[in-house]
């Protein structure tokens, strides 16, 4: 009995350790990508302008890919989809890289969305099961893994741009090593799931549950894509930050997510969803308050920091939930939460922007502190509807 248990525990970390690199590789292989655009920019001659528009190209394709995504990972099981969705991934660097101009960086760059958020279902509905066969949460740790790859990423390609290697020669080599990773870790992969009649369908409709996930996954997302995209400028243009500190805030904001995700499953397991998903909120609106309140390098370092350990567990632990789901399989389940929360994501950052023009960015901000304080809301109303 007990060399049974052995085998299961070993069985099931091997598992996590194989999805736990996909994880890191999926985030490796978008921070690579990041951390070269300015490269990319002189190596083009662009605009910033153009830049934007550029920019653009990968939420266009992560958006059509939302139209398939769930369907092929319930078609043909989430394993060979994310084995051959982040196999094209990492091979689309290169793609990129051979770009000559803005138009073929574009359509490089929407094939580039496209592979990675198919690669994001399967992946993430790969963990799902693995989670289950834990049967407490450990997504978050998952998704710590992803935050972890773009701090090392950042650090490569801050060598790579010190030693004057192109754009090319460095995602040459970081997609040599996606896809020997990926060589390494398929056998190692939860067998592909069984299909059942859901199988043959690409759409469903969310039910009520899903929706309010998905909710929460769209506050969430508002609030990350602000920080992503304003957190500079918010210390450059309302803090008054020395230029030396001008990107203290968004360093500490990723600092604070990626330790909180390695934290949250602890968190969780102890505290349970709802209690966990109703104090993230409450955090996400504490720092931003703070932020917005006392617009001082330490008070919005501070303000920050709590934004970052709000927002680290909300879509780990929604995307864990939505798998979990009885009325759909993961996969589907998963791409209806992603796709409203990732709505948030793409609006947020532009809505921002106009609020700021007619007001100003603290006004903007203080919707933002609004979004944490609805994802306590939801909760919160979700909790008394089911007690």
């Amino acid at each position: 009995m007990s060399e049974m248990i052995l085998s299961l525990n070993r069985t099931r970390r091997v598992y996590r350790i194989a999805v736990s690199t996909l994880f890191f590789l999926q985030g490796l292989c978008f921070a690579t990508w990041a951390s070269r655009i300015p490269s990319i920019q002189q190596q083009l001659a662009i605009s910033d302008s153009m830049l934007g528009v550029i920019l653009f190209a990968i939420p266009v394709g992560s958006i059509l890919s939302l139209l398939f995504s769930g369907g092929l990972v319930a078609r043909f099981g989430s394993k060979k989809v994310a084995t051959n969705a982040l196999l094209s991934y990492g091979l689309f660097l290169p793609v990129i890289g051979f770009a000559q101009s803005p138009v073929l960086l574009i359509g490089a760059l929407v094939l580039f969305g496209m592979a990675g958020n198919v690669a994001n279902i399967a992946i993430n509905t790969q963990a799902v099961h693995v989670e289950a066969k834990y049967g407490k949460n450990i997504m978050a740790s998952f998704h710590g893994l992803w935050s972890l790859a773009g701090f090392v990423a950042a650090g490569i390609g801050a060598y790579m741009i010190g030693h004057g290697i192109v754009p090319l020669t460095h995602f040459i080599m970081a997609s040599t090593a996606i896809v020997a990773g990926l060589a390494i870790t398929f056998q190692y992969l939860l067998p592909d799931e069984a299909k059942g009649a859901v199988s043959s369908r690409f759409f469903v409709k969310p039910d009520k549950a899903l929706l309010r996930l998905g909710v929460l996954a769209f506050c969430c997302m508002i609030c990350e894509g602000a920080m992503f995209d304003w957190s500079g400028i918010y210390f450059q243009n309302v803090v008054k930050a020395n230029k030396d500190w001008v990107g203290a805030g968004y360093t500490a904001f990723m600092c604070a997510m990626a330790t909180g995700r390695f934290l949250a499953d602890w968190v969780s397991n102890r505290l349970k969803f709802q209690r966990t998903i109703f104090l993230s909120g409450l955090l996400i609106a504490t720092g931003l308050t703070v932020a917005v309140s006392l617009p001082y390098v330490a008070t919005a370092i501070l303000g920050f920091v709590l934004v970052g350990f709000g927002v680290s567990s909300v879509i780990p632990l929604v995307y864990s939930e939505a798998g979990k789901s009885k009325t759909i399989a993961p996969g589907m389940a998963l791409t209806a939460v992603s796709s409203i929360g990732f709505l948030g994501f793409l609006i947020g950052p532009p809505v921002i922007g106009v609020i700021a023009g007619a007001f100003s960015l603290r006004a903007s901000f203080t919707l933002i502190a609004f979004m944490g304080l609805l994802v306590a809301f939801v909760i919160r109303k979700s909790s008394l509807a089911t007690s």
